[in-house]
């Protein structure tokens, strides 16, 4: 199994950054695109951006030039990187991981961790 663990949220002033990491541990076949999400109560959840396998990214417009995803294939690690945070920033930050598992050729599923908390304040 896979499992997803989401850290490096906190509470930061606007025009702060903070970096979160989304680290996977367990066991799998091959893994693929790692997304992140946020959401905050009474909305739904949005996507905030992409990584693939190959390291390609894309990002909501609203977090672009702003924040960036990198990937770390030996940690098994996805980070972001946000910057100049703004108060309609603040979420629930969570990723999901897509990973091949199972025996032989395996099957394609989504692993999710629990998110970190981002909160940005003045």
């Amino acid at each position: 199994q896979v499992q997803v663990v989401e850290s490096g949220g906190g509470s930061v002033q606007p025009g702060e950054s903070l970096r979160l990491s989304c680290a996977v541990s367990g066991s799998w076949i091959s893994l693929g695109a790692i997304n992140w999400y946020r959401r905050t109560p009474g909305k739904e959840r949005d996507q905030v951006g992409s990584i693939t396998s190959d390291g390609g990214t894309s990002y909501a417009d609203s977090v672009k030039d702003r924040f960036t995803i990198s990937r770390d294939n030996y940690k098994n690690t996805v980070y972001l990187q946000m910057n100049s945070l703004k108060p309609e920033d603040t979420a629930v930050y969570s990723c999901s991981v897509r990973a091949r598992v199972g025996k032989a050729w395996g099957f394609w599923d989504n692993f999710w961790g629990q998110g970190t908390q981002v909160t940005v304040s003045s």
